[in-house]
């Protein structure tokens, strides 16, 4: 491997530096705002310290972030439909991602091409199929509505993601499991899906985060509030009072649990990333 000259290193930690305070700085000036009193609206001038260090806008959002629901009834419907959505999307998408991996079949290529073309097109292109679709089966106003739209709307991305996975198992595991008289299922549940476990955590958590963190069609899928999630009530919100020291605890709590399951899950999402794939 070369070694780099101090200046080239120089340069590589200058540009580490700007990109980690690019991170930082917008995370930090969230959280002063959080814990800052003394604000009322909309802040004025940047700070790197609370004015007035305080717990009250925490206790009062964790009361009631939305008009009637609680942060943990919001955070209940949030983890339900985002958890729900990361469960559909990688039930059926890992059969089909193996089924692209594995199989040759007529459109092929085609149906690979649709898969990428559904995971570019901006969500807002499904609202009107699938509130038309919904609205048929008359689940369009509940949870289980919404968690069928966020799986839909993660799905290209989670098999595509699982396609590697299983490109990158060698077909040769998948047929020694058949000589020792495993039959197909019996070799997909057992071996196929373990060896690819890692690649598909992060494809779960990807549409577990799609679906905790999106609002925008969610609103056409809700009618009460018993069922706003955390992303809506941000969003509703930011529409009534703008940024705010509201804003920001609601903010910095609602990201705790996704941080949490991260932490947890660091080592095999980073295995899972890793996994190599392979060309056609």
């Amino acid at each position: 491997m070369r070694k780099l000259k101090w200046w080239q290193q120089l340069l590589y930690q200058l540009g580490f530096v700007l990109i980690a305070l690019f991170v930082i700085v917008p995370i930090w000036g969230m959280a002063q705002m959080a814990f800052d009193g003394s604000l009322s609206g909309w802040p004025l001038e940047f700070r790197l310290w609370p004015k007035e260090f305080t717990l009250d806008v925490f206790r009062a959002m964790w009361d009631k972030p939305a008009q009637t629901l609680s942060f943990l009834s919001a955070l209940k419907n949030s983890l339900i439909v985002a958890g729900g959505a990361a469960v559909i999307a990688v039930a059926f998408g890992a059969s089909m991602a193996y089924g692209f991996a594995r199989f040759r079949f007529p459109g092929r290529q085609i149906g690979l091409f649709a898969l990428l073309l559904g995971a570019l097109l901006p969500a807002v292109a499904l609202m009107t199929p699938l509130y038309i679709l919904l609205s048929a089966i008359g689940l369009r106003t509940t949870l289980f509505g919404i968690m069928i739209v966020y799986a839909a709307i993660s799905m290209p991305l989670c098999v595509w993601n699982m396609r590697a996975a299983f490109q990158a198992i060698p077909p040769e595991i998948e047929e020694a499991a058949f000589i020792d008289g495993a039959t197909a299922w019996q070799t997909y549940w057992r071996v196929t899906l373990r060896l690819a476990l890692p690649s598909i955590g992060v494809a779960a958590l990807l549409a577990f985060l799609i679906g905790y963190s999106e609002f925008a069609i969610g609103w056409l899928f809700v009618d009460k509030p018993a069922n706003v999630t955390l992303a809506m009530a941000i969003s509703g919100m930011q529409r009534e009072v703008g940024i705010s020291s509201n804003l920001a605890a609601v903010a910095i709590m609602m990201s705790i649990p996704v941080v949490i399951v991260f932490i947890a899950l660091q080592r095999y999402l980073l295995r899972g990333s890793l996994f190599g794939a392979v060309d056609d």
